[in-house]
């Protein structure tokens, strides 16, 4: 009997496991089955030689690694990326980090059937985000690793040119036990993107809304006690055009010297960014130079409190973050010695499958000078350094803007205050935030005419 499986093995990377298993002896057929296994089955797999493995090793998984022994503990199973590879073969793929916060991105490969797996493999993939290796796909479809450094562009992430793809934004409420309101971002048509929303279904009462400042579109729901559990979907025809340097239109380019909550003109930022600039001619390799600075010092890190908001005092200090945290310090550099500088966020559409999920959100970034903005992703270049130069000048074509700015100001708005980015939805329940699990997803193969 033959098999063919795909599975993912990283962030918008599928391969194809093609096998062959032998077909029982007829007096084999009766007793001889392979159970179905789901995803919980190896989730629970993997968790179960975390767990043994930790017990073993003194409240760490202890794995060898380039020389040393990591200790590790588990912050996720990647649930997204569980699979089935064929008959009594599964894949799974982990999130580990060290007691400094270093974060490994760790393959397992595993057999057997649910209530007993082994793992057979155990591969490093990723360290604080950045690949040890990349997948490229052969003709007939399979796929092997390349190094890293010789993997073409849309293996690593970047398609140039355009792209079409429909995008979906998924968002599941929970239990409501009082009145909510929700605000959810509608992407819309700019020079570099082009956008059809085909269809929106929500429950209670909506109204879009637009922020007066950056021009964003929102969705704002009020909802009762009988909308908990309900699921909101929006769905849209993107087309999307690779963003390189251009010029400057209405927008006044010094409103982006002004502070925000999340990034302050704070004395430290200035003391900073003189020195990193100190001696460099001209804005365009000053801002080179804080580029540089930033994948320098910090590390693409999901670990601890206070990463994610894009509060560029905890970046400095801290110097690890995702992408929110990366362009926060970077914005509020150059704004620190009078490059204005401003923030988008939206979503990475995967450059190496045509459909499925797509990894939460990303955020980008661009400064101005002479009469043009520059496009830049900082956190793409730490964690790519193979493209470290493409993404200082342009953005790829597979993503989607959701939002731009920050310190949102909409009419009504929450209580907590201006909104500080809008890519997952904003929900509040009595006044109080409360957060609603959301999921992305792609699909270039039913993309229409737009």
């Amino acid at each position: 009997m033959n098999w063919r499986a795909w599975v993912p093995v990283a962030a918008g990377v599928y391969i194809l496991f093609i096998g062959c298993e032998k077909s029982p002896a007829p007096e084999q057929n009766a007793v001889t089955s392979v159970p179905h296994v789901i995803t919980a089955d190896i989730q629970a797999g993997i968790e179960k030689h975390i767990a043994e493995r930790t017990a073993l090793g003194g409240g760490f998984y202890n794995l060898d690694h380039e020389g040393e022994t990591l200790k590790l503990k588990l912050v996720r199973v990647h649930t997204e990326y569980l699979a089935n590879l064929g008959p009594r073969r599964h894949f799974a793929c982990i999130d580990m980090a060290t007691s400094v916060g270093d974060v490994y991105d760790i393959d397992f490969f595993l057999a057997g059937d649910p209530g007993s797996m082994t793992v057979t493999e155990t591969t490093v993939h990723k360290f604080n985000g950045q690949p040890y290796y990349a997948w490229e796909q052969n003709r007939d479809k399979t796929w092997h690793r390349v190094p890293f450094e010789d993997a073409p562009p849309e293996v690593l992430g970047a398609i140039k040119g355009s792209d079409r793809f429909e995008f979906f934004y998924q968002a599941t409420l929970p239990e409501l036990t009082d009145a909510a309101r929700m605000w959810i971002p509608i992407p819309t048509s700019d020079a570099f993107q082009t956008v059809e929303v085909t269809s929106i279904t929500a429950p209670g009462t909506s109204q879009m809304l637009t922020d007066s400042k950056y021009g964003n579109r929102v969705m704002f729901l009020n909802l009762g006690a009988e909308d908990g559990g309900k699921t909101i979907e929006i769905r849209c025809q993107v087309e999307r055009l690779e963003k390189g340097v251009y010029e400057a239109k209405a927008d006044d380019p010094k409103q982006y010297l002004n502070p925000e909550t999340m990034v302050p003109a704070d004395d430290r930022f200035k003391v900073i960014a003189a020195e990193v600039v100190e001696g460099k001619p001209g804005d365009l390799v000053r801002a080179r130079a804080l580029y540089d600075y930033v994948i320098k010092t910090m590390r693409y890190a999901k670990a601890g409190e206070g990463w994610g908001k894009g509060d560029a005092v905890f970046a400095c200090d801290a110097r690890h973050g995702n992408c929110t945290d990366f362009h926060s310090l970077f914005i509020a550099l150059c704004r620190a010695v009078d490059i204005p500088a401003r923030f988008a966020i939206g979503v990475a559409i995967p450059s190496a499958r045509d459909e499925g999920a797509a990894d939460g959100y990303h955020c980008w970034a661009e400064f101005y000078t002479d009469g043009k903005w520059w496009p830049v992703d900082i956190s793409e270049g730490d964690k790519c350094s193979p493209l470290s130069t493409y993404y200082f000048g342009h953005h790829p074509a597979n993503r989607v803007e959701l939002s731009r700015g920050r310190d949102l100001i909409l009419d009504p708005g929450p209580e907590s205050g201006p909104i500080n980015f809008l890519a997952y939805p904003v929900l509040e329940i009595a006044g109080k935030p409360t957060k609603a699990k959301t999921v992305f997803a792609f699909n270039r193969n039913t993309t229409g005419n737009l």
